[in-house]
């Protein structure tokens, strides 16, 4: 499916964001798709994360994995809640379908052996930040790809809250850095286990829809490319 450039801007069909992801993960490892979610898709899913904040849905999120995670706000302070895939919304199955699309792609081309997707809703009060840290757990390497779906109109440089992400993976927080704004239906996908990130501290609540494409844990880490 390709994407169509609005009549009298440039007549050129606009780049698939599939075929767009794929070519970034295989060449610089990551990649910032806007409107990767309509405008309609998009609201729908920050209203309905909204309705579960106030409903008392999320819980303060932690660091580490299983038994070892512990709430440590010095390292992050936003509120998550988990999705579970058997119980999603229509909303929500709109979003997943096409991370399901993006699953296949990225098997089909990158020979990532992707096979399951987790994910959460994260919020972030006015103040909310997380520092730099990589997905992967040290003891765990089934996490693959990040995908972050922002769900946040209207949201302009002075409110803060940009992901920094460090794109020189061997230099890490020492390395040079691009900062995306979580505007409403962007979707920022990168390697878990290559790419040092954080969260800029918000000055307004912040919402994100935040995964990871999964390979069997006992499975080796097939290579990029």
């Amino acid at each position: 499916m390709s994407t169509t450039a609005p009549a009298g801007v440039s007549g050129i069909a606009a780049p698939d964001p599939i075929d767009l992801i794929t070519a970034n993960l295989a060449g610089r490892g990551w990649c910032a798709v806007p409107r990767f979610l309509t405008g309609k898709e998009a609201r729908a899913l920050g209203r309905e994360a909204r309705g579960l904040w106030r409903e008392g849905e999320f819980r303060q999120a932690g660091v580490g994995r299983g038994t070892e995670t512990r709430v440590v706000e010095s390292v992050r302070s936003d509120h998550v809640r988990w999705l579970d895939q058997e119980r999603l919304t229509a909303a929500q199955r709109v979003y997943f379908d096409k991370l399901e699309a993006l699953q296949t792609a990225l098997n089909r081309r990158l020979f990532l052996g992707l096979f399951s997707f987790e994910g959460h809703l994260a919020m972030y009060p006015p103040g909310g930040y997380y520092q730099p840290h990589l997905d992967r757990h040290r003891d765990c390497a089934s996490r693959v790809v990040t995908a972050s779906l922002y769900l946040n109109e209207h949201w302009r440089k002075e409110d803060g809250g940009q992901l920094r992400l460090f794109t020189d993976s061997e230099a890490g927080v020492k390395g040079p850095f691009k900062e995306i704004y979580p505007r409403l239906g962007t979707l920022v996908v990168f390697l878990s286990g290559e790419f040092w990130h954080g969260v800029q501290p918000a000055l307004r609540e912040r919402l994100s829809l935040t995964g990871w494409f999964r390979v069997r844990e006992e499975g080796a880490l097939p290579p990029v490319g």
